[in-house]
C-alpha cells in the first residue's frame, strides 16, 4: 500500500431525470380530479422549476405530488431549494424551486472540519464545489465515508471518484 487512495464529495442532481419527474408531475395534474382544470402547473425556467396554482392548497398538492415523483426518480428531497411563496395576478400563487448542483463553500468548510476532527490519517480539500479526500488507508477512508453520511450537512451527498 504505498499509494494513496482518494474520492470526491460531491452533490449534484441528474436533471434528466429531474426532467422526467417533472413530466410526471405534469401528468399526473391533468388527471387529478382536484387539479384538472385548475390551471396548475409546473414549468422550467433555465434550471430552476416553477409551480404555479390559482390557490396555496393546490399549490401545496403539486408540491407533494413533486416530491413523491422525485423520491421516485432518486432526487433526494435535500436537493430541492424551495424559494418564498409569490401572489401573482388573479390572486394565483407561484413558487420557485432551484436544484442544488455542487456544495456551497459553507458546507464544504463544515465537511472539512468534521473530517479533520474525526482524527483520521486522511487529508481534505476543498476543490470549488466538492472536497476530495486522500489517505493511504482504505479503512480510513470508508471510515469517512460512514461519518459523513451519518452526519446532514444539507446537501445529497455522493461519493464519487474512487481511485488507488
Amino acid at each position: 500500500m504505498a499509494g494513496e487512495s482518494s474520492f470526491d464529495v460531491v452533490s449534484t442532481v441528474d436533471m434528466q431525470e429531474a426532467k422526467n419527474a417533472v413530466d410526471q408531475v405534469n401528468k399526473e395534474i391533468l388527471n387529478r380530479f382536484d387539479l384538472k382544470a385548475s390551471g396548475a402547473i409546473v414549468d422550467w425556467d433555465k434550471d430552476d422549476l416553477v409551480l404555479n396554482a390559482p390557490d396555496s392548497h393546490k399549490l401545496a398538492a403539486v408540491n407533494e405530488i413533486l416530491d413523491s415523483k422525485c423520491i421516485r426518480r432518486g432526487i433526494s428531497l435535500k436537493s430541492l431549494d424551495r424559494q418564498k411563496i409569490e401572489e401573482s395576478l388573479g390572486g394565483k400563487v407561484r413558487q420557485r424551486v432551484r436544484f442544488k448542483q455542487g456544495l456551497s463553500t459553507e458546507a464544504a468548510k463544515e465537511i472539512v472540519k468534521e473530517i479533520k476532527g474525526a482524527k483520521l490519517k486522511v487529508q481534505a480539500q476543498i476543490q470549488s464545489d466538492t472536497v476530495r479526500v486522500s489517505g493511504k488507508s482504505k479503512d480510513d477512508l470508508q471510515s469517512v465515508i460512514s461519518l459523513l453520511k451519518s452526519k446532514d450537512f444539507g446537501y445529497d451527498l455522493q461519493f464519487v471518484n474512487f481511485r488507488s
